[in-house]
C-alpha cells in the first residue's frame, strides 16, 4: 500500500540532481516532469473510442490521494551532436533497475524517431527518476513518454496541439513498448489539473474538467504488488476481440453500439466476444453516469458505479486477479467507503477507492 510520504516533485528534483552529478560529473541544465494517473472509472474504453474519467497523481490538489507520486522527472544537459547517454534511477516503488529496456543506452536511440520539424535533435545526457510503480496500472509508461516529449520540446520547440503531442506519445507506446493503448494516459498526463478529474471523449478528444476538490473526500490507491506486462498477449487480445465484435455488428467501434443492439446481435459473435463487448458498452454508459454523479457531489452513486465497473472487469472482461478482488472486498467492508475497483489495464496493479477522508486511516489499517 502506498504511504503518504512518497516523494514530491521537490524531492525527486533533488534526487535527480544528485544522480546526474554522480553519473556525469557536471550540473544539469534542465528539468521536466510529468505525472502518473489513476483512472477513476472507464476501463478498456479508450481504444474503443469511449469515455474515461482519470485524474493525475501527485499534483498539489485536493482531495489528496493517499499515494502522492509526481511521476517521472528528468534532469538533463546538452552534449555534442549524436551522443545520447541516459541513466535511470528509481526513487519509488519500483525495483532498483528503473524501466529496464526503456532507459537502456541502446534503446534510447528510439527518441530519434520522434519527428521535430524545426531542427535536428542535439545530443544530451539525461537522468530519470520516478515514483510511479512500474506495472501498477498507474501509467508509468505514459508519464515517461510525456516527460520525454516535454524535454525534447525544450531542445526543439514545436507548435503542435496538446492532442497532437498526446498522439505522438501514444505512437511511441504502440511502436516501442508494443502496447496498442488508447489515448487516455497521454492526454491526462498533459491536461490534468489539480482539484479535478478529466472526462475524456476518446473519439472526439474533447475534454471536460469535473471538480474533485471536496475536502471531505479522499482517493486511496492501493498497490497489489502484482506486476502486469501489458505488452503480453492478453491486452492486444482484448482489443482485437472488441474490434471483431464492432465489425460483426457493422460499426466502426463499440462506442457506436447500444446494449440493446449488442443483445440483438449476440448470435453474430462468440460468447467470449459478447462478454468483452458487454463490458465496454456498459462501461461507457457507467462513465457518463459517474461524471454526472461526481459533478453533483453524489458520491454514493459514484461508488456504486465503481463497484459495477470492477465486477464487469472481473467477470466479463476478465482482467482482474484474486489479489485485486481481495483488495476491493476489503475496502468495501469499511464504513465510509463509497466504492472501490481495479484501475488500469488489469492483470495486477492497483485499486482505486473513493471514501470519506475521515475513513482513510482506518481503511488503510484494515487493508494492511
Amino acid at each position: 500500500m502506498a504511504a503518504s510520504s512518497h516523494p514530491q516533485v521537490s524531492e525527486l528534483l533533488a534526487e535527480a540532481r544528485r544522480a546526474f552529478r554522480a553519473e556525469f560529473g557536471v550540473e544539469p541544465q534542465l528539468a521536466v516532469s510529468a505525472p502518473g494517473r489513476v483512472n477513476l472509472i472507464g476501463e478498456h474504453t479508450d481504444y474503443n473510442q469511449g469515455l474515461v474519467l482519470p485524474m493525475v497523481r501527485g499534483w498539489d490538489g485536493t482531495p489528496k490521494p493517499a499515494a502522492r507520486c509526481p511521476g517521472h522527472l528528468s534532469r538533463a544537459r546538452r552534449r555534442g551532436a549524436g551522443k545520447l547517454i541516459p541513466s535511470a534511477r528509481d526513487a519509488g516503488w519500483a525495483s532498483p533497475n528503473l524501466l529496464p529496456g526503456v532507459c537502456g543506452r541502446s534503446t534510447w536511440g528510439r527518441v530519434w524517431d520522434w519527428r521535430f520539424p524545426t531542427a535536428p535533435l542535439p545530443g544530451f545526457n539525461v537522468v530519470v527518476v520516478s515514483s510511479v510503480p512500474l506495472g501498477g496500472g498507474l501509467s508509468s509508461s505514459a508519464s515517461l513518454e510525456v516527460a520525454t516529449y516535454t524535454f525534447l520540446q525544450q531542445l526543439c520547440p514545436d507548435s503542435g496541439t496538446i492532442a497532437a503531442r498526446a498522439q505522438v506519445c501514444q505512437q511511441a507506446e504502440h511502436s516501442f513498448a508494443g502496447v496498442p493503448c488508447g489515448i487516455m494516459d497521454q492526454l491526462i498526463a498533459l491536461m490534468g489539473q489539480k482539484g479535478h478529474a478529466l472526462l475524456i471523449d476518446c473519439r472526439s478528444l474533447e475534454t471536460t474538467l469535473v471538480p474533485l476538490s471536496d475536502p471531505r473526500l479522499a482517493v486511496l490507491i492501493t498497490n497489489s504488488n502484482v506486476h502486469h506486462a501489458l505488452g503480453s498477449s492478453e491486452y492486444p487480445l482484448r482489443r482485437r476481440q472488441c474490434e471483431e465484435v464492432a465489425q460483426a455488428l457493422g460499426k466502426e467501434s463499440l462506442r457506436e453500439v447500444k446494449l440493446e443492439e449488442l443483445d440483438a446481435g449476440k448470435e453474430l459473435v462468440s460468447k467470449e466476444g459478447f462478454r468483452r463487448a458487454r463490458h465496454v458498452v456498459g462501461e461507457i454508459r457507467r462513465t457518463a453516469q459517474a461524471a454526472d454523479a461526481l459533478s453533483r457531489g453524489d458520491y454514493r452513486a459514484f461508488g456504486r458505479l465503481m463497484v459495477e465497473s470492477h465486477q464487469s472487469l472481473r467477470d466479463d472482461f476478465e482482467v482482474s486477479c484474486p489479489e485485486l478482488d481481495q483488495l476491493v472486498e476489503a475496502a468495501l467492508s469499511v464504513p465510509g467507503v463509497y466504492g472501490s475497483r481495479m484501475t488500469g489495464g488489469g492483470f495486477g496493479g492497483c485499486t482505486v477507492t473513493l471514501l470519506e477522508a475521515a475513513a482513510a486511516s482506518r481503511t488503510m489499517q484494515h487493508i494492511q
